[in-house]
């Protein structure tokens, strides 16, 4: 089957953004490194990038995030290590309400006929860059469930503490979602991932299979957002200093700012 729906909106509205889909298999070790003590590797050591452009706030938002398959109380999804995005007003509001890992990054990501072009800039550091061709359309797949996992957590105000306090000690949050497509395009194209301190998906997480890339236009059917059980709080503290409001490992467990 490969027919399509109708794409909601007017030509040209940001609502038409198809999301660019790539996935890869990487090492077992290098996720289960990146996963705080409570978040288990999944079944496949997958890697999937988005790159997207959607409203929020009323106003464009480029971003990409970086999920790794990932489970939490025997269910299996997908744990989000960033989500860089070019919307300042977003990125607070986000860490502090859901524990959205947003964080500031420049995305480029466009579509001229059948070629499509995307990179993502942090702290000048070109970190991603993707470029390919329009196959043809793809297999239109049945509705589908997902589950996220993000991390909401505060530590105290106490800096002159011995040992780390916690106003809000870090809980999982899940981020359940169900899904219908309204088309898919089949991508052959060359993905990039540069060496950064920032973002080091070069190094952290290596591509080690031919990545797959789709283009993606869904139909949100549902989504919700629940606060689960608690973390080891003392293991998760490594986790908590943290490169640029992401979710890569910072001075305590992984690679340092540069």
């Amino acid at each position: 089957m490969s027919e399509t729906s109708a794409i909601m909106g007017k030509p040209g509205d940001i609502l038409n953004w198809p999301m660019l889909k790539i996935r890869y298999m990487s090492d077992p070790a290098s996720i289960a490194k990146l996963l705080p003590p409570g978040i288990n590797p999944g079944k496949q050591p997958g890697v999937t990038i988005t790159i997207y452009n959607f409203p929020v706030l009323n106003e464009p938002e480029y971003g990409c995030v970086v999920n790794v398959d990932a489970e939490y109380n025997g269910i299996e999804g997908e744990y989000t290590l960033g989500i860089a995005i070019d919307q300042e007003a977003a990125i607070y509001i986000s860490q502090e309400r859901w524990g959205q890992p947003k964080y500031y990054a420049e995305t480029q990501y466009y579509r001229l006929m059948d070629f499509i072009s995307a990179k993502v800039t942090h702290r000048g550091y070109t970190f991603l860059e993707f470029k390919g061709q329009v196959t043809g359309p793809g297999e239109i797949p049945p509705e589908f469930e997902t589950n996220e996992w993000w991390i909401k957590q505060l530590r105290g105000v106490d800096s002159t503490a011995e040992n780390v306090t916690w106003d809000f000690p870090p809980h999982v949050v899940r981020v359940y979602s169900k899904y219908g497509t309204a088309q898919i395009e089949k991508l052959q194209g060359q993905l990039t991932l540069n060496p950064s301190p920032w973002d080091p998906l070069a190094s952290e997480l290596p591509v080690r299979s031919d990545p797959e890339a789709w283009l993606w236009s869904p139909i949100f059917l549902d989504r919700r957002l629940t606060l689960e059980g608690a973390l080891d709080a003392d293991a998760f503290t490594p986790f908590s200093d943290t490169i640029g409001g992401s979710r890569w490992l910072g001075e305590n467990g992984g690679p340092k700012q540069g």
